[in-house]
């Protein structure tokens, strides 16, 4: 541990004076050397902090052969002597992410012996991917004891132990290590290899709240929120759900067997629409058996309407079958049919005439179009 690496000696120390080693200009704008600083650089799936020197915001902190690089937009004089203050919402919010993510690897690798192969730390979710698979199910329960976990407010500890004491430690990391490791231990849960800023007590994490669970390469990768995120998250779902409470007159806790039932309701009313409209495709298709050619405009069809109303008319007209339904301010969707026929040419002209786009087989063809009714009439006359 560099001595002038503050923030590894208390990861809630926000502010300190320094001096300015070095000043450069970078593709970044200018990265500032201190003499010492708050600031941590990104590292341990963790993003560097963002604040001031001075009145000067540092946009990010990246450390490079073993110096820590603050990036400004302007530059700073080097002996100038500087307050250099963290944006502690930004680092907080990181380290109850940081840390709640250690406590959730931890538990799984106890439980089923998944390693943690991937971390992510994005501005809306944490990513972590694991080795093997696990279910929402199972993961309910990892949420649960790391809940408890946090919830009796334990102390974390940062150890950096001897060689010969930390062969004795069975701790987590990603690969072989020598030299100077940084252990942070969270008690019950989880004791890993760490170069990352962390609460100093679980308490300070508040809660974690897993989202959601996806196949990904030979495991899953796994969503998750902590601290005021996850608070944010939950408050946000929770709006949301009194909007559909009121809408549907039903209790908080009960709208999702409202939504059911309304689902049940909207089925039913499908069905009753399907076969009205069946019974009036086919009405329609006896009216014009063996006609020949016809061009049919029928209101309010989707695409899949239309292509039913076409199918039943083609196969009782005895020609071509046209069927168009929309309106001429938004446009009309089409089906042809043909049986025995061939459209090709005829629909490559339609859709350059009517400003059109669609296809599909020889004998039956879909699209939309951008004309009047009035000039779709006049193209088929």
């Amino acid at each position: 541990m560099n001595i002038n690496e503050l923030f590894y000696k208390d990861s809630y120390l926000t502010t300190c004076t320094s001096s300015v080693l070095e000043c450069r200009p970078s593709k970044k704008g200018y990265e500032i050397i201190l003499d010492r600083t708050v600031f941590y650089p990104e590292g341990g799936g963790q993003p560097g902090d963002r604040g001031f020197l001075n009145n000067i915001p540092v946009k990010d902190t990246q450390e490079k052969n073993g110096q820590i690089l603050h990036y400004t937009d302007s530059p700073l004089e080097p002996g100038t002597s500087v307050t250099a203050s963290i944006d502690w919402n930004y680092r907080f919010d990181l380290m109850q992410q940081h840390s709640g993510e250690h406590m959730v690897s931890g538990v799984i690798h106890r439980r089923w012996g998944y390693e943690n192969v991937g971390f992510h730390m994005g501005a809306d979710v944490i990513t972590i991917d694991l080795s093997g698979e696990l279910t929402m199910e199972d993961l309910a329960e990892v949420e649960q004891e790391v809940n408890q976990a946090i919830w009796q407010d334990s102390p974390v500890s940062i150890l950096y132990p001897s060689e010969e004491e930390l062969a004795a430690i069975p701790y987590r990391s990603k690969k072989e290590l020598t030299g100077d490791v940084r252990i942070v231990e969270f008690p019950g849960t989880d004791i890993c290899a760490c170069c990352g800023m962390h609460v100093n007590r679980t308490g300070a994490i508040g809660l974690v709240k897993i989202l959601s669970c996806e196949k990904f390469r030979s495991g899953v990768r796994v969503e998750m929120l902590c601290g005021r995120r996850a608070l944010q998250y939950l408050s946000n779902i929770w709006e949301q759900n009194k909007v559909i409470s009121r809408a549907l007159s039903a209790k908080p806790l009960d709208t999702a067997k409202a939504v059911e039932q309304l689902q049940q309701e909207v089925n039913e009313k499908r069905q009753q629409i399907y076969a009205m409209e069946e019974a009036a495709f086919a009405a329609k298709a006896q009216e014009l058996k063996d006609v020949g050619n016809v061009l049919v405009f029928l209101e309010n069809l989707n695409p899949e309407g239309v292509r039913r109303a076409c199918d039943l008319i083609q196969n009782s007209c005895g020609g071509r079958a046209a069927v168009f339904s929309g309106t001429d301010e938004t446009g009309y969707k089409y089906a042809i049919g043909h049986p025995g026929g061939d459209l090709r040419a005829f629909v490559k002209e339609l859709n350059s005439a009517l400003m059109g786009r669609g296809g599909g087989k020889p004998f039956f063809v879909q699209g939309s179009v951008q004309s009047t009714r009035k000039e779709i009439e006049a193209f088929f006359n």
